[in-house]
């Protein structure tokens, strides 16, 4: 046994007495036991403590504790007692370490702190609980027992879109760790050495020293790297292919990797073939992951991965849960593929894959609604389900630090399911990202929370607090009115706050956008109201409110126009579901109003969309349309689409517009031919207009050039069978 000499830095109150109590409510995730002395005392801690560890255990833990009590060297009777189930330094505290894996015991006494995991993993994350005790400014005479209720938690980068960066998925393990997240899938869709068509060749030798470097980063914050590989868009299915398979991941391994998942989602064609999926998959278990002592189980995520894409009567699912060696685990979405997870989900799963199911959760992924920030509230998954699933790893925003909003609730959730309370996890994740500044930025997110309408229809509440108050404005209470003029004075004050805040940078940066629109949102709020105001008080300034009212709005839409112009879903969104439309509505109301008492002729019109799209493509009934200058865009979708014979897409416009042509991809070579696109002016009678598509390019146009006003456009799968495409482009391109 060997003892070391450090000082232990109380932070604020150096050695004094503490006077308030651990805060467990602050403690991250929620502890599982937590109990007080009788008298309910507080340790006064000494300048310097004897650290106490059996040599060569727990070496992240010691790791991360000199981190949290800085090295110096001292003598003192103070003891912290460090080690994991079967060290020498712990072995009096055996039997009350909880006897599962990942758990600790954390004892604070007034001579001796003790932290005794049940592994490794276990004492690291007991020094995370003290570490978080002694940045509140106090410890309690206490005695905690902790423990995970799922297994696997944490994080798959398996999002569409600009890959994380390097520095941000190095703070990302980092932030993992502290939070007792232990997985971070590596599976990001845009990497071409993760998916074709370069799964089988080796990593450039810049790239492999980096995720080499990121391996090094997750072992320290005992974080599984899972390198994740997706061939199943050009699989052969031969020898060769699994051989080259097999290499590729032994590459891995001599990067240091010790987790590997395969993903055969989002593909069509031969990849598909469950049978031969198996066959693959048990022969990398057996070859490779079996006889790696050191490689954690297999993971694999199903080409039907929710319940609305599974034909349970094709038998997919049931060849997976009966081939599928025991040990691999199923990813799955839900019902949906942005979906909820509650019981009635899992007991329809579970049967089917025969194991329980590792939940790959796509939220907060935006790569559907990328004009959006998704920074509310993590809730809507039962409670009552941590003994129905393997796993459960989160999908995140491209946006990295931002997602932290959502994945530090999600390690709340998946540690202690039964305690999570969605909004104090949300408050205390906005107080962790930016403490100095969490006000203004739990303002700012409370408005930018929900998605706008999608092809998924998933939505998330939004303006949750000043719900009432709004409606009570718009009833016409002179309080409630007050009440958002102050709410959006305080809006454009929290933006402008934001936007020069340096405790987070990265933050800032990623956001910035969205905290522009924000402030304008603020302002446009303010004149919105100061406009009723006026009316009320016959006041002579409601043109000056007005005139400001129409020059944000026309600010509003250039920034939309101008910032975050992504090809799938461009512009910048704040406030869409709850607040801009009800200050839209009384902007209306008001301009009415004007209107009628002072005859004139004001545009009363806030906003609104002349295209509306219609479809009996069931993955495209509900995908947004939107007008940009020329420019009519419906928004594309990142899944595998099955089109039906005779189904068709239209496109509707209030009035005739002259159109010029349709650019269209469907991800598939020599497609067009399959479909059938027409315009019409009254929706009765339709016109062919031809598609052209160029030998093994997947884009395809169509010249309309009407001379005449068009109102309806339609595309319609002629071909008289289901077919399956992508959804990548559709632009209608308008004449000037």
């Amino acid at each position: 046994m060997k003892h070391y000499f450090l000082p232990l830095f109380c932070l604020m109150l150096g050695g004094a007495s503490l006077q308030a109590q651990t805060n467990t409510n602050l403690l991250q995730p929620k502890v599982q036991e937590f109990q007080l002395t009788e008298t309910s005392e507080t340790l006064t801690l000494p300048e310097s403590y004897n650290l106490v560890v059996t040599e060569g255990s727990c070496p992240h833990a010691l790791e991360a504790l000199k981190q949290i009590m800085p090295n110096k060297e001292g003598k003192s009777k103070f003891q912290v007692i460090v080690g994991k189930k079967g060290d020498k330094a712990v072995k009096k505290y055996a039997k009350k370490i909880p006897q599962k894996k990942e758990g600790y015991y954390l004892e604070v006494q007034k001579n001796r702190i003790v932290i005794a995991g049940a592994d490794q993993r276990g004492t690291f994350y007991g020094v995370q609980t003290l570490g978080q005790m002694i940045r509140q400014g106090q410890m309690s005479i206490c005695a905690i027992e902790d423990y995970p209720d799922i297994e696997f938690r944490g994080v798959v980068e398996g999002f569409y879109g600009t890959p994380w960066s390097h520095e941000a998925r190095m703070r990302q393990l980092e932030f993992y760790g502290k939070n007792k997240m232990n997985t971070y899938i590596y599976g990001p869709k845009d990497d071409p050495y993760h998916s074709s068509p370069n799964w089988r060749k080796p990593y450039p030798e810049k790239e492999a020293a980096q995720i080499h470097e990121l391996v090094e980063q997750a072992a320290r914050n005992e974080v599984d790297f899972v390198w994740a590989i997706h061939p199943g868009k050009d699989i052969k299915w031969t020898n060769e292919d699994r051989d080259a398979l097999i290499q590729k991941f032994e590459a891995m391994y001599q990067l240091g990797v010790r987790s590997f998942a395969v993903f055969f989602d989002d593909i069509w064609g031969e990849g598909t073939n469950p049978n031969k999926q198996a066959e693959l998959l048990n022969y990398i278990d057996n070859e490779f992951i079996q006889k790696k002592h050191d490689v954690t189980p297999l993971v694999m995520c199903p080409t039907e991965y929710n319940k609305s894409w599974s034909n349970v009567k094709g038998g997919y699912l049931t060849t997976l849960g009966e081939k599928l060696n025991p040990s691999i685990h199923i990813m799955w979405t839900g019902d949906r593929v942005i979906a909820c997870i509650d019981k009635p989900t899992l007991d329809w799963i579970n049967p089917l894959i025969k194991r329980k199911a590792y939940i790959w959760w796509n939220f907060p992924v935006s790569d559907y609604v990328r004009d959006h920030l998704l920074l509310g509230p993590t809730y809507g998954n039962a409670l009552d389900i941590k003994d129905d699933m393997s796993g459960f790893v989160s999908n995140p925003m491209e946006r990295a630090e931002a997602s932290k909003i959502s994945l530090y609730s999600v390690a709340d959730y998946t540690w202690n399911m039964e305690s999570y309370d969605s909004i104090s996890s949300w408050k205390n994740a906005i107080k962790d990202l930016l403490p100095q500044n969490c006000s203004y930025l739990e303002l700012f997110a409370s408005h930018s929370s929900d998605l706008g309408p999608n092809g998924h229809g998933f939505r998330r509440d939004e303006s949750t607090d000043l719900q009432p108050t709004l409606k009570a404005m718009k009833q016409g209470e002179q309080k409630a009115l007050e009440s958002v003029l102050a709410e959006c004075k305080n809006l454009e004050t929290a933006c402008d706050i934001l936007l020069a805040d340096t405790e987070n940078p990265y933050l800032i940066e990623e956001i910035r956008p969205w905290l522009k629109q924000g402030k304008l949102l603020g302002e446009y709020g303010q004149s919105v109201l100061l406009m009723i105001k006026a009316i009320q008080q016959k006041d002579d300034a409601f043109m000056t409110h007005y005139n400001r009212a129409r020059s944000l709005q026309a600010q509003m839409y250039e920034l939309d126009m101008t910032e975050n112009q992504n090809p799938y879903q461009p512009g910048v969104k704040v406030g869409s579901l709850v607040l801009l439309p009800s200050l839209n509505e009384m902007f209306t109301k008001a301009i009415t109003e004007y209107n009628t008492k002072n005859n004139t002729n004001l545009d009363a019109k806030a906003e609104y969309n002349p295209y509306t799209l219609t479809s009996d493509v069931p993955q495209l009934k509900i995908q947004p349309v939107r007008a940009r200058h020329q420019d009519v865009n419906v928004s594309p979708s990142n899944e595998v689409i099955k089109w039906p014979a005779n189904a068709s897409l239209q496109i509707a416009s209030d009035q005739p517009v002259r159109m010029q042509q349709l650019y269209l991809d469907l991800g598939t070579k020599d497609i067009a031919s399959s479909f059938r696109l027409e315009t019409s002016a009254d929706g009765q009678n339709w016109t062919a207009v031809p598609l052209n598509q160029a030998a093994d390019n997947t884009e395809i146009t169509g010249a309309i050039n009407s001379a005449a006003g068009q109102s309806y456009i339609r595309l319609v799968n002629a071909s008289g069978k289901e077919l399956q495409v992508y959804f990548k482009k559709f632009t209608l391109r308008l004449q000037k």
